[in-house]
């Protein structure tokens, strides 16, 4: 109970704050764990729909994203398990499918790496898969085709545990 005169802080209040105070990384990553919906932490900016051509039947969050993903790969042969895209998904975006790097080598040569997984233009053509988007932001159809460079290049999403 706090003492008298102070402000009662909620939970979520109390773990943001330490979470801004050890880091910002930190706090961003958690912020969708505190409180926010998976759908409002993985909006692009000015709140646009994402419209998915194979996520029929799930919700359009992260969620239903990987799980829409999942059914794809599974008619086409392609492993992967929901942790192990999760797990590349928040390293690569934090979930944001309107990530974009301008930064890294790849944006250098002007081929920025783009959506959820991080694809470049050539690789997303290279390895899209027939029932999803040609969009490379459609969520559904960039992890799907991540997934299927993962799966020929390593095996699977699952054995991807750093940039690819």
């Amino acid at each position: 109970m706090p003492a008298k005169g102070q402000r009662h802080r909620s939970r979520t209040a109390r773990a943001v704050r330490a979470l801004v105070v050890t880091g910002t990384g930190a706090a961003v990553l958690a912020v969708p764990l505190l409180g926010a919906t998976s759908a409002s932490a993985a909006t692009p900016a000015g709140g646009a729909p994402v419209r998915t051509v194979a996520g029929v039947g799930y919700p359009n969050n992260l969620d239903g994203w990987i799980r829409a993903s999942l059914e794809v790969m599974k008619k086409n042969g392609i492993p992967g398990t929901y942790n192990g895209i999760h797990r590349n998904i928040m390293r690569e975006s934090s979930g944001n499918p309107r990530a974009i790097n301008l930064w890294d080598s790849n944006a250098a040569k002007g081929i920025p790496s783009k959506g959820l997984l991080q694809v470049i233009d050539p690789t997303f053509r290279a390895y899209h898969v027939n029932g999803t988007s040609w969009d490379i932001y459609d969520p559904v159809a960039n992890i799907t085709a991540a997934c299927n460079y993962a799966a020929k290049r390593y095996g699977s999403i699952d054995n991807v545990f750093g940039a690819y």
